[in-house]
């Protein structure tokens, strides 16, 4: 049941006290409009409205356990030199004055090395336990960058446990970098100006630029992805006025200076290439590199039964996620860690790790 159809409009109820001194304040230096106001011979209830909201105050309602605060969202440079960050009004009212323009804030961050294990499967579900969180529209989260590098990078293993449809909606990401890659089952997707919908298979992946809309349709019981993004808080925005898919595709189209990718490991087998600072004896580039202009770089990355190898980076970014067989690392003074499918590492630059492999793996390698 909803309410929608039946509702004309919608205020909020806010108590005071001193009717009069904050009716002055948001009339005449916030700037509201004052629309209704009652008893006249005493007034204790007034409208206003401004800026798409609509506020009652009362002097009729409980006194409020904190003082309301109010945000504007405004053009911060084209206010008067000297405009304070947040106006402040009778019985304790904040105005906070926000910008308008979205700003992707990155911090410094710092790297370190972390190991995330695939936990084994609990007796009724393998996405129960501690290690599961449930996020957005129901899917299940795993955290495989639990220090986030100082809020820098965001790693999660996500799932859908039940197959059908998806209850997602069209949104987009105020993001630096964003990208998901199949792990498992299949899910269908739909993008701004990519055409019609498309179902990503497992080894296949996407990068999502910044601020393209999209939206999840449905995907297959059982579904799992690798989400890498930048910075690791960023916001989710809902775009209710966008039908996707939208019309005709415009693959060429850039959006925050990077391009639309997808990538089909069924049509990958000639896109295999001698591994080239890459982890692994062969490597796949999955096109990322190109559309984010050398930001990014994701390969499929293998290496058969006997792999012997040292690694070291100089980026700000290299995480590994293990799809197949198994690997281990040796640091001279990290130790030695194995990992075997479904674990995932991120190794911090300038440190060197011996690598081998008894039995070949297949791995997904992020790098920025």
């Amino acid at each position: 049941m909803t309410l929608a159809p039946h509702v004309a409009s919608a205020r909020i109820l806010l108590p005071c006290r001193d009717l009069p001194a904050l009716l002055a304040f948001l009339t005449e230096t916030v700037g509201l409009q004052l629309e209704r106001i009652f008893p006249a011979e005493e007034p204790a209830v007034a409208d206003l409205r401004g800026f798409g909201l609509a506020l009652r105050l009362s002097t009729q309602e409980p006194a409020p356990r904190a003082p309301p605060v109010l945000q504007l969202v405004c053009d911060r440079a084209a206010l008067p030199t000297g405009t304070p960050d947040v106006l402040h009004g009778p019985e304790g009212w904040q105005v906070r004055l926000s910008d308008a323009s979205t700003r992707i804030e990155v911090p410094e961050g710092r790297q370190s090395f972390v190991i995330s294990r695939l936990p084994p499967a609990a007796s009724s579900s393998r996405y129960d336990g501690p290690a599961w969180t449930v996020g957005r529209a129901g899917m299940r989260y795993r955290d495989l960058l639990p220090d986030r590098f100082g809020g820098r990078f965001v790693a999660s293993h996500i799932a859908i446990v039940e197959g059908g449809a998806v209850p997602d909606y069209v949104h987009y990401h105020h993001v630096r970098f964003q990208m998901i890659y199949c792990l498992a089952g299949w899910v269908r997707l739909v993008y701004e100006d990519q055409g019609e919908p498309f179902v990503l298979h497992a080894g296949d992946c996407v990068l999502q630029p910044p601020t393209i809309r999209h939206r999840v349709l449905e995907a297959s019981a059982g579904l799992e992805v690798l989400e890498i993004g930048c910075p690791a808080v960023h916001e989710t925005c809902v775009d209710a006025d966008l039908p996707l898919p939208n019309g005709a595709a415009h693959p060429g189209r850039q959006y925050g200076g990077q391009h639309f990718v997808r990538h089909v490991a069924a049509l990958s087998t000639a896109l295999w290439r001698p591994a080239d600072e890459t982890i692994g004896t062969d490597a796949c580039d999955l096109g990322i590199t190109a559309a984010t202009s050398g930001l990014a770089r994701v390969h499929a990355v293998r290496a058969p039964a006997g792999y012997r190898a040292r690694a070291r980076h100089g980026g700000e970014f290299r995480l590994l996620y293990l799809r197949e067989g198994s690997l281990s690392l040796q640091h001279s003074t990290l130790g030695q860690h194995a990992l075997t499918a479904g674990d995932c590492v991120t190794m911090p630059a300038d440190e060197e790790f011996a690598l081998h492999s008894d039995d070949g793996f297949l791995a997904v390698e992020v790098s920025l």
